[in-house]
């Protein structure tokens, strides 16, 4: 790996920027993404800041369930990411389809629209499991230094 690509790689890890995305959910889990990002938890402390748009992300935080009307939506703000991309799947809804699933407008979780590179479960899931989550997907990224690989499963500390 060449000295820009290990620059950039830091730079990501570092300092990633978020893109928070709700596919249908009840709000429950949108509702605890935005108190993470509150001076209370203060995920900035990480370096990881909200952006609003898929331009300036590196990772998407999706809530709830796929949609049939949210998946084209959702399939193109993931390909307007710029590469390495990481998927975070917030709240059971979102890894499984949760309470949703086997609904007529329900496709199901997140995972099967766009990969997912770490999943959050919870209904809704914490603050504290929202911040864990994200930051035991930096750290499994710097741990590998090489390119980015899905994370079947991130047991999560919960409240």
């Amino acid at each position: 790996m060449n000295l820009v690509k290990k620059v950039v790689t830091w730079a990501r890890i570092k300092s990633p920027w978020i893109l928070h995305f709700n596919t249908g959910a009840c709000n429950a889990c949108d509702i605890e993404i935005i108190a993470a990002l509150t001076p209370r938890y203060d995920i900035e402390r990480f370096g990881i800041q909200l952006k609003g748009t898929p331009r300036h992300a590196d990772v998407l935080v999706c809530s709830g369930p796929v949609t049939k009307q949210i998946e084209d939506r959702l399939i193109r703000i993931y390909e307007q990411m710029a590469e390495p991309k990481f998927v975070v799947a917030v709240g059971t809804c979102s890894c499984s389809g949760g309470v949703f699933k086997d609904c007529y407008n329900i496709k199901g979780g997140i995972d099967t629209t766009i990969p997912v590179s770490a999943y959050i479960p919870g209904c809704p899931a914490s603050p504290k499991a929202i911040i864990d989550g994200v930051i035991k997907l930096l750290v499994s990224l710097d741990e590998s230094k090489a390119s980015p690989k899905t994370i079947k499963e991130i047991p999560v500390g919960g409240e």
